[in-house]
C-alpha cells in the first residue's frame, strides 16, 4: 500500500495535475494498482427519495425552488418503494444504493425517522447503503450508523474560496463540520466536487487540498463533470473536456491513493474510450441508472457491456469495511432530541444566482 499524505498544498497538487499527460497517466494508475484492484469498480445506484424544492442557492443545482428548471418534485418515498428500486438495482450489479433528498439539512422528525427505516430495510438487503441529505448534526450521524448506514456523501463542491462564486445560502465550513460529525461513527465518508462551473484549476487544486487534508481522507470522492441545466445560473457553461477529466481523475488517485473515486456525473458527455482512460486513471467507482438524482445517466445495460469489453468486474458488497449492523427504532440508544442547530447563512449576493431567480419569477 502506499503511504497516505495528509499534508498537501495547493503546489504540490497543481505541479502533479500540470505534468506532461503520459507520465501523470503512469503516475496515476502505478499508485492505482498499489492500492486497488485496476479490473474492479463499484457500482452504485442513485435513488432520489425527495427530489426539488430545495431552499438553497446552488448554482449548479435544477432542484432549487428559486430557479425555472422544469423538475418534477416529488415527496419523500415510501420504504417500500425505496425497496423495490434497491432490489432492481442489486439484480443488474450495483453494490450500494445512495439515497438523496432535496434537503438543506436534516430535521428530526416523521421523515427523518422513515429515511432511517429506509437505511434499515436496505441494509438487511446485503447492500451498502449511502445518504445525502444536507447537513447532519452528530446525534443524527449516530441514529443514522445505528440504522446500518455504510456511507454519507457530503461534497465540498470546490475549493474554499470558488464556493462563495457558486453558494450563498450555506458556508463551507458547515460541509466540514457534516465531515467532522460523520466521522464521530462507523460511516464512512463520501466527499467531492465539480469541475466545470467556471472555476480555475487553482481551485480544483484547492478542493483537493481540502479533502486530502482530512484525516482519514475520505473513503469515496465523486469527481463530477457540470452537467448544465438550462433555468440554472450556470445553464451557459461550456462541457469540460475529457482531458480535464482525466487529469483530475488522475490526480485524485495520486492525492487520495486510498481512497474509491468515483466518475460520476457527466459520464453521458463521455465515450467509452474516454471512460475507459478514466478508468486507467485511478477511477474505480461509477453510478448506474438512467439518472443521477434529476440529470442524465448512461443506461445500465450499456455500462455493463462497457464492463465487459474492458474486462471490468462489479465490486461485491462490503468489501473494503464490514457489513454495518442494524439496530431497530426500538432498541436505539440515540433518540431525536428535536435538535434546531444554526447552520450559517453567508446570504452573500452571487449576480448570477440573483439573475437566475429574477427570470424565474418572471416565467412562472
Amino acid at each position: 500500500m502506499s503511504d497516505t499524505r495528509h499534508n498537501w498544498t495547493k503546489e504540490d497538487i497543481l505541479e502533479i495535475y500540470n505534468k506532461p499527460l503520459m507520465e501523470l497517466l503512469y503516475e496515476a494508475a502505478t499508485v492505482h494498482r498499489l492500492n486497488h484492484d485496476p479490473n474492479v469498480v463499484q457500482v452504485s445506484t442513485l435513488v432520489s427519495i425527495k427530489t426539488g424544492g430545495c431552499s438553497e442557492d446552488c448554482g449548479y443545482c435544477p432542484q432549487a425552488a428559486r430557479y425555472h428548471t422544469n423538475i418534477e418534485g416529488n415527496d419523500l418515498m415510501s420504504v417500500q418503494q425505496v425497496k423495490a428500486q434497491a432490489l432492481t438495482a442489486k439484480a443488474v450489479g450495483s453494490s450500494r444504493v445512495c439515497m438523496g433528498a432535496a434537503w438543506r439539512n436534516v430535521k428530526d422528525g416523521e421523515e427523518f425517522d422513515e429515511v432511517l427505516e429506509m437505511v434499515r430495510t436496505i441494509n438487511k438487503l446485503d447492500m451498502e447503503v449511502c445518504c445525502t441529505l444536507g447537513m447532519i448534526t452528530e446525534n443524527q450521524a449516530q441514529r443514522l450508523a445505528e440504522a446500518g448506514l455504510y456511507a454519507y456523501n457530503h461534497n465540498l463542491d470546490s475549493s474554499e474560496a470558488y464556493y462563495k462564486e457558486v453558494i450563498s445560502t450555506r458556508g463551507f465550513e458547515d460541509r466540514l463540520q457534516t465531515i467532522d460529525n460523520v466521522r464521530k461513527t462507523n460511516v464512512t465518508v463520501c466527499s467531492g466536487g465539480i469541475i466545470g462551473m467556471g472555476e480555475k484549476i487553482e481551485d480544483r487544486a484547492g478542493m483537493l487540498v481540502a479533502l486530502s487534508t482530512l484525516n482519514p481522507q475520505p473513503e469515496s470522492t465523486p469527481i463530477n463533470a457540470l452537467v448544465a441545466v438550462k433555468g440554472t445560473p450556470l445553464e451557459d457553461q461550456q462541457p469540460v473536456s475529457i482531458w480535464e477529466m482525466v487529469r483530475m481523475v488522475a490526480t485524485t488517485r495520486i492525492v487520495m491513493p486510498e481512497t474509491q473515486v468515483r466518475l460520476s456525473a457527466g459520464r453521458t458527455q463521455m465515450s467509452q474510450e474516454g471512460q475507459a482512460m478514466c478508468f486507467f486513471a485511478g477511477a474505480n467507482s461509477i453510478f448506474a441508472g438512467d439518472k443521477l438524482l434529476t440529470t442524465p445517466n448512461p443506461d445500465v445495460n450499456e455500462d455493463m457491456k462497457m464492463f465487459e469489453l474492458l474486462g471490468l468486474n462489479p465490486q461485491k458488497p462490503f468489501t473494503k469495511k464490514v457489513q454495518p449492523q442494524t439496530v431497530e427504532a426500538s432498541e436505539s440508544q440515540f433518540q431525536s432530541l428535536g435538535e434546531k442547530p444554526k447552520w450559517t447563512r453567508p446570504e452573500h449576493i452571487i449576480a448570477r444566482n440573483e439573475a437566475a431567480k429574477e427570470k424565474a419569477k418572471a416565467l412562472k
